[in-house]
C-alpha cells in the first residue's frame, strides 16, 4: 500500500469542502499556540452578537473594534475591556489585527469585504455579500484575488452546523437518488424599528428597512435558505418568476411577503415562499429536498430524514448553529485549514437579487440579465 495515499485521500476530501490547508506558518500572526487577535467592524446587535461567540473562544480575542456611532462604542468597550477604538473602518484594518469580523449593514459589505482583502486579513463577514449584482460583482472579484494564505468565511451559518452538514452528506452521497423538486420558506416575524436616536440617522440605524440600503428581505434574510438550495444542489437556478407584497408593514420601503419559483438549468423546480407577518406560535424556517427514494426537511432546528422504508429519521439540534461557523473559522485562521466562501456566498446573493428583480417588475428574469446588470 502507497503510505502516502491516506495524505492524498485527506487533501483530496479537503478540497471537496473548499478548504484548503495550509501549514501554520504560512498563516500570518495566526500560529497554533496563539490567540487570534480580532477586529469588529461594526458594532450593532448581530456584530454584537458574533463578536460574543468569538470572545468565548479560548483561541480568540476581540482586541479592536469599530463603529460611527459613540453609543454603539460604547457598547463594545464595555463588553471588550482595553480593545482600541476607531470611527474609521480603514484605520483599523491598517492596525496588525489577525482578523476582522465585518457586520455593517449590508450595502457596505462589497467595499469593506474589498477592502479587508487589500488589508490581507483573516475575514469572517456577515451575509448577504451584497445587496444587488455590482456588489456581488465587486465581491466576486476581490475573492478571486485573495491572498490564498486567509480564511474568508461568510456567515452562511447553516454550511457549518454539525446536523445541516449531516443532511447534506446524506443527499449528496446519492442514497436518496437525485433531487427532483426543492421547496423552502423562511414564514416568521420581522426584527424590531429602532428608535430614540436623532433624525439623521434614520436611515443607517434602521437600514433594514430600506431596500437600498438592505436588499429587502428575499436579500437580507432569505439568502440564507437560498444559499442551502445552493449548497446541496451545486448550483444556483437559472432564471426566477415571483411576486412581493406589503400587507403590514407600514414603514420602510421592504416588503413583508414574497413567493418566488426558480427553475434549473435541468428543468428542476424550487419553491420558496417568505414573510415577515406576526403569527404567534407558528413558523416554518427550513429547506425540503424530494428526491427519487426519500425526502429531507433541514432546518436550524435539526432535520427529518425520510426513506422508502422505516420510520423517518429525526434529529433535533439544540444550539445557535454560528458558533459552529465562529468556531471553525477561528480554527482554520490559527492552523491553516483556508476557504474562500466569498465566492460561492456571492452567488448564492446573486440567485436573491434575481429573485428580488422578478418580485419588483413582476417579470421572470434570468441569471445572465441579472449578472449584466
Amino acid at each position: 500500500m502507497d503510505s502516502a495515499s491516506p495524505r492524498r485521500d485527506f487533501i483530496k476530501t479537503a478540497a471537496g469542502m473548499g478548504l484548503l490547508i495550509l501549514h501554520p506558518r504560512v498563516v500570518r500572526g495566526s500560529q497554533a499556540n496563539s490567540a487570534l487577535s480580532v477586529g469588529l467592524i461594526g458594532c450593532g446587535n448581530r456584530g454584537m452578537y458574533v463578536s460574543g461567540i468569538f470572545a468565548k473562544n479560548e483561541f480568540a480575542k476581540v482586541t479592536h473594534v469599530c463603529d460611527i456611532y459613540p453609543d454603539r462604542i460604547e457598547a463594545a468597550t464595555g463588553a471588550y475591556s482595553g480593545a482600541k477604538t476607531f470611527t474609521n473602518y480603514q484605520e483599523l484594518l491598517e492596525s496588525p489585527v489577525d482578523a476582522v469580523l465585518i457586520a455593517t449593514p449590508a450595502f457596505l459589505h462589497p467595499e469593506h469585504f474589498e477592502a479587508a482583502v487589500n488589508a490581507r486579513k483573516h475575514i469572517f463577514m456577515e451575509k448577504p455579500a451584497a445587496v444587488d449584482a455590482a456588489g456581488c460583482a465587486r465581491v466576486l472579484r476581490a475573492a478571486r484575488r485573495a491572498d490564498p494564505s486567509k480564511r474568508i468565511t461568510v456567515d452562511f451559518q447553516q454550511r457549518y452546523g454539525k446536523d445541516y452538514r449531516r443532511a447534506y452528506e446524506v443527499v449528496r452521497s446519492g442514497e436518496l437518488g437525485a433531487i427532483k423538486m426543492i421547496r423552502a420558506a423562511w414564514l416568521g416575524s420581522g426584527p424590531g424599528i429602532k428608535t430614540g436616536h436623532p433624525a439623521d440617522q434614520e436611515r443607517i440605524r434602521n437600514w433594514f428597512f430600506y431596500r437600498e440600503l438592505s436588499g429587502d428581505i428575499i436579500i437580507e434574510q432569505d439568502c440564507h435558505n437560498l444559499d442551502v438550495v445552493h449548497w446541496f444542489c451545486g448550483k444556483i437556478p437559472v432564471k426566477a418568476a415571483g411576486y412581493g407584497s406589503r400587507q403590514s408593514r407600514m414603514y420602510g420601503d421592504v416588503f413583508d411577503t414574497v413567493s418566488v419559483s426558480f427553475q434549473f438549468d435541468d428543468g428542476r423546480i424550487l419553491s420558496y415562499s417568505a414573510n415577515q407577518l406576526r403569527t404567534p406560535g407558528f413558523s416554518d424556517i427550513s429547506e425540503t429536498f424530494m428526491c427519487e427514494k426519500g425526502a429531507v426537511n433541514v432546518s436550524r432546528k435539526g432535520y427529518t430524514l425520510w426513506r422508502e422504508k422505516g420510520a423517518p429519521e429525526v434529529v433535533e439540534t439544540k444550539y445557535d448553529i454560528t458558533m459552529d461557523a465562529v468556531n471553525e473559522f477561528i480554527e482554520g485562521a490559527r492552523t491553516g485549514k483556508i476557504e474562500n466562501a466569498g465566492i460561492h456566498a456571492a452567488e448564492s446573493t446573486l440567485m436573491a437579487v434575481m429573485a428580488l428583480e422578478a418580485c419588483v417588475t413582476g417579470k421572470e428574469k434570468t441569471i445572465g440579465e441579472v449578472r449584466r446588470g
